[in-house]
C-alpha cells in the first residue's frame, strides 16, 4: 500500500509539472502574440494631443540637426549649390569687370571666404534650434503636423530668426578676418573703385553674409522637414510612423 501511495504521489507530481509547463508556455505563447500585435499596431490610430508634441519635438530635432550639421563642416556651404554664398548683389557687377581683366583668383578667394564664415557660424545654430523645439507648445506641434508642408521652417523662422542673427554677427566677424575675407573684399573694391567712372561699391560683409547664413540653415531644414513628411523610410520610430500617418490622413 505504501509503495502505491508512493507511486501515485509521483504520478501526479509528473502531471502537474507538465501541466504547469504546458500552461506556462501558452501564456508565453499568447504574451508573445499579443505584444507582437501590439507592436504591429501602435504606429497606427489617432496620436494623443501629447504624442502628436512629443513627435514633432522628435522629427524637428533629427531634421535641425541634420541640417546643421551639413552646413557646419567645410563645404558645407561652399559645396552646396542650394546653398553657396555668391558676391554680394552689388557687387556682381564689380566681379564680372575683375574677371573680365583677369582678376579671378580675386573673386574666387572672396566667395570662398564669404562661405568659410557661414560654416563657422552654423556650428552655432544647433543649440538655438533645439532650444525652440523645447519652448513649442503642444498647439505650435499640431499646427505644425497638420500645416503647410514648410509650417516646421515657418515657426522656426519665427522664433529663432532674431537669436541667430545676434549670435551668427560677432562669430560672421571673426571669422571673415580669420578667412581674410574682410582683406579679399576690401582688395576687390579698392581694385574696382579705381575704375574710371564707377560708383564706388561698400558693404557691410558681416550683415550680408549672417542672412545668407540663415537663409541657406532654413533652406536645409526646409528639405528635412519635407523628407520626414513625404518619405515613410524617414519616419524612424513607431511614434513618428503614427503621428506622421496620422497627418497623412488628415490631408488625403
Amino acid at each position: 500500500m505504501k509503495k502505491i501511495n508512493i507511486l501515485s504521489a509521483s504520478l501526479a507530481l509528473i502531471l502537474f509539472t507538465s501541466l504547469n509547463a504546458n500552461a506556462q508556455f501558452k501564456l508565453s505563447d499568447i504574451f508573445k502574440k499579443v505584444t507582437e500585435k501590439s507592436t504591429t499596431t501602435s504606429a497606427t490610430g489617432t496620436p494623443s494631443t501629447l504624442e502628436i508634441g512629443q513627435g514633432i519635438k522628435e522629427a524637428l530635432q533629427i531634421g535641425v540637426s541634420a541640417g546643421a550639421d551639413r552646413l557646419s563642416v567645410k563645404d558645407g556651404f561652399l559645396g552646396n549649390l542650394a546653398v553657396k554664398i555668391l558676391m554680394p548683389p552689388e557687387a556682381q557687377k564689380v566681379e564680372k569687370t575683375l574677371r573680365s581683366i583677369g582678376l579671378n583668383s580675386l573673386c574666387d578667394n572672396v566667395i570662398t571666404s564669404l562661405n568659410r564664415a557661414a560654416e563657422d557660424a552654423a556650428t552655432e545654430a544647433k543649440p538655438i534650434f533645439i532650444s525652440a523645439i523645447k519652448g513649442m507648445t503642444l498647439t505650435d506641434a499640431t499646427n505644425i503636423l497638420l500645416g503647410n508642408k514648410n509650417s516646421a521652417t515657418e515657426y522656426f523662422k519665427r522664433v529663432t530668426t532674431a537669436q541667430l542673427i545676434q549670435k551668427f554677427s560677432p562669430i560672421v566677424t571673426t571669422s571673415l578676418s580669420k578667412v581674410n575675407a574682410t582683406k579679399y573684399y576690401s582688395d576687390l573694391t579698392s581694385q574696382y573703385n579705381r575704375l574710371p567712372l564707377v560708383k564706388p561699391v561698400n558693404t557691410n560683409l558681416t550683415e550680408y553674409v549672417t542672412q545668407k547664413a540663415i537663409d541657406g540653415l532654413f533652406i536645409e531644414v526646409a528639405k528635412e522637414e519635407l523628407k520626414i513628411r513625404d518619405n515613410f523610410s524617414s519616419r524612424s520610430s513607431t511614434l513618428l510612423q503614427k503621428v506622421f500617418g496620422y497627418a497623412d490622413k488628415k490631408k488625403s
